[in-house]
């Protein structure tokens, strides 16, 4: 029967491959748009169009100033308070389209040989008198245009790439932009609420993860943010040492029925995009209304628990709607908090929990398997041909007993000597269970249990390198040190040469595959290493002794 999968749902449009693209920035006096005019579109722009493109599409003569009135009152009209507002046009040039991530349309780097394409950017002001309620946008109504849009209000995008409307209006927010909206819901942006809340349970582990703005947790404890515009760098520790103090002692977290109380690992500064988020690293001054920090606290487990819970308790007017999620094995099972349903609970349905396991290798040969390996079998084998041989001249009995007898210790020390000796598939199981066991470790908190596990597959000496080389290719540098946890280990290539003492040295090639939840998302990562190993026989057991990494590659 096929297994149940559940999915993470991100939102993907293509109104950021709409011919034309224009960004809304709501300003202190002004809405400015930047207008990116493809081709397919220039007809239904033809009042912005300068006077010499205007005749090249055949369009009747007119004066480019009446087109421009008409152009900013009909074409592209913005209203404030229900007043259309007069717009200029500051700029028209030809340039490259930059390309767009198809998630967030971010922009991203062309790659090198792809030809650009050209598109007419425009850059229009439409000036306002004081503070508006709102904003209203209109799209091109004389004729059909693809136009994918987004806006700001200060450093805050309002929405999501969408498609542009007739028309869509903004209530402003001009205390606090971030919650500056649009009366569609539809326009609502993905990361509308100010804090969240997430659950990762793990083997041997629970994670609270909590989002907010430090604005926003400012209604309830002094972060010393209080008429500030922005967050500069010198105060970003102490502030990040009260969220952490504060955030300590709210939402608790219940596991198996008994109230824990939790470690911080680690809180930072984040930014969010709809694919991802990463932590703000170097520091750097933040807005005061973009900025968003994540802090993150451990609570250690015997195993898999069966139900863990955590009630959301820091609830104001502006909050009435928590985005929160539970990720095991299965994925993330995100939900709505309110203030009459405030637990989010996460129980254990999993039929078949990968729960760590170290796998147990067969000793290495010990001395006298491996002299056999070396001369015995050959001995043996001219022992027993020299009593077959004299079993046919004689025809005794007692003979061709001691015959028998040769064989088949002569056939038993080759099998014996096959076993004891080193082969590349030998070499590749023994150094496949290596891997795993090493990896396996890191799926334990506590580093004094990491070590112990560590020493069944490490020599002493080679113990803190093994620990460094394996947790610094776990760990996601931009999201502040988190670490993977190891999906699968597989031997790609393998060629192995004896060495002294029962040794062998292993050129092998690995890749690693391994996930982690962080900040409601789950981080695939996949990685290969070639690497020259040294396994030897120590106390009975295969372990690593020498360990060279020679090449490093994300997948």
């Amino acid at each position: 029967a096929p297994s149940l999968a559940k999915a993470d749902a991100i939102i993907r449009t293509q109104a950021m491959f709409a011919s034309t693209i224009a960004e809304y920035f709501v300003e202190a006096e002004s809405v400015r748009v930047d207008l990116e005019i493809g081709s397919a579109d220039l007809p239904a722009f033809a009042n912005l169009l300068p006077d010499a493109l205007h005749r090249k599409l055949s369009l009747p003569p007119e004066p480019h100033a009446d087109r421009l009135a008409r152009f900013f009152a009909h074409d592209l009209a913005v209203a404030a308070d229900g007043k259309t507002l007069t717009g200029r046009l500051l700029g028209m040039e030809a340039r490259e389209r930059p390309r767009r991530d198809p998630i967030t349309g971010e922009a991203l780097a062309r790659p090198e040989g792809e030809e650009p394409e050209i598109v007419l950017f425009a850059r229009l002001v439409y000036p306002f008198p004081g503070r508006p309620k709102s904003v209203t946008l209109f799209g091109p109504r004389a004729q059909a245009a693809s136009v994918g849009f987004v806006s700001y209000h200060g450093a805050i995008a309002v929405n999501d790439f969408r498609y542009l409307a007739p028309s869509q209006t903004l209530l402003l927010d001009w205390q606090d932009p971030f919650y500056t909206r649009f009366e569609t819901r539809s326009l609502r942006r993905k990361y509308f609420a100010p804090m969240s809340g997430f659950l990762y349970v793990d083997p041997y582990e629970v994670r609270k993860e909590i989002i907010v703005r430090p604005l926003d947790l400012q209604r309830f404890v002094d972060l010393g943010l209080e008429g500030r515009a922005t967050i500069p760098v010198e105060i970003q520790p102490e502030l990040e040492r009260r969220a952490a103090a504060f955030l300590r002692e709210h939402h608790p977290v219940e596991i198996d029925g008994v109230r824990v109380e939790g470690e911080l690992a680690r809180i930072n500064f984040l930014e969010r995009t709809l694919r991802t988020s990463r932590v703000v690293e170097p520091r750097q001054e933040l807005d005061i209304h973009a900025a968003v920090m994540g802090a993150i606290f451990v609570y250690p487990t015997d195993g898999l628990p069966e139900r863990v819970t955590m009630e959301w308790d820091l609830w104001t007017e502006r909050t009435p709607l928590i985005p929160a999620a539970s990720v095991d094995q299965a994925g993330p099972l995100p939900i709505f908090l309110e203030p009459d349903f405030r637990v989010l609970e996460w129980r254990n349905f999993l039929k078949n929990p990968e729960l760590p396991s170290l796998r147990v290798l067969r000793a290495p040969p010990d001395a006298a398997r491996r002299a056999l390996a070396d001369w015995g079998r050959w001995l043996l084998g001219v022992v027993a041909i020299g009593f077959v041989v004299a079993a046919a001249r004689r025809r005794r009995r007692n003979v061709f007993v001691a015959a028998g007898i040769s064989v088949l210790l002569a056939v038993a020390g080759f099998a014996g000597s096959r076993d004891a000796s080193l082969s590349d598939e030998r070499a590749k199981e023994v150094v496949g269970g290596l891997l795993h066991n090493v990896y396996r470790a890191f799926d334990f908190r506590d580093e004094e249990r990491i070590y112990d596990v560590l020493a069944r597959s490490a020599e002493g000496g080679l113990l803190e390198r093994v620990y460094l080389e394996t947790r610094r290719g776990l760990e996601l540098q931009s999201q502040g040190g988190a670490r993977a946890r190891v999906k699968e280990v597989e031997v790609v290539d393998l060629s192995a040469q004896s060495a002294a003492g029962g040794a062998f040295d292993a050129f092998t090639t690995w890749n690693v595959a391994g996930s982690v939840g962080h900040w409601g998302h789950v981080h695939q990562r996949r990685s290969r290493y070639r690497a020259k190993l040294r396994i030897a026989p120590v106390d009975g057991a295969w372990k690593l002794v020498s360990l060279e990494i020679l090449e490093e590659e994300r997948l």
